[in-house]
């Protein structure tokens, strides 16, 4: 990476630890897409009223050579994550899918339908 991963952490205390996994998690990606200029994660408590736990969101945006990927892992997720390291996980696995497939579509291997005239 270009630019030193920047982890950002709101409502809740910061974690040796889990800056630790972010930053691992991080350098493999580095690894995957070698064409990573900066990753930016958000790792976010969101306190409900009617729940007794944290449920935690994480974002993960990563510039590339050809644009931006934004990946959150809650489109995969059947239920908000009580487990920030799961949470985690999952934001960085889709950030990871969505690498792959901004990587296909630069060399060409997305098929692209013919369009149908109609008049």
């Amino acid at each position: 990476m270009v630019i030193p991963v920047q982890i950002t952490f709101r409502n809740m205390s910061t974690s040796g630890a889990l800056d630790a996994a972010i930053r691992e998690r991080a350098a493999k990606l580095d690894r995957f897409h070698p064409h990573i200029m900066s990753c930016r994660v958000a790792v976010e408590a969101a306190r409900h009223r009617h729940m007794k736990r944290n449920v935690f969101h994480v974002r993960v945006d990563v510039t590339v050579a050809h644009g931006e990927i934004v990946a959150s892992g809650d489109t995969t997720a059947p239920a908000p994550h009580e487990n920030i390291y799961v949470a985690v996980r999952d934001a960085f696995d889709e950030v990871r899918r969505r690498l792959e497939e901004h990587a296909q579509r630069i060399r060409g291997e997305v098929k692209n339908h013919s369009v149908r005239r109609t008049g």
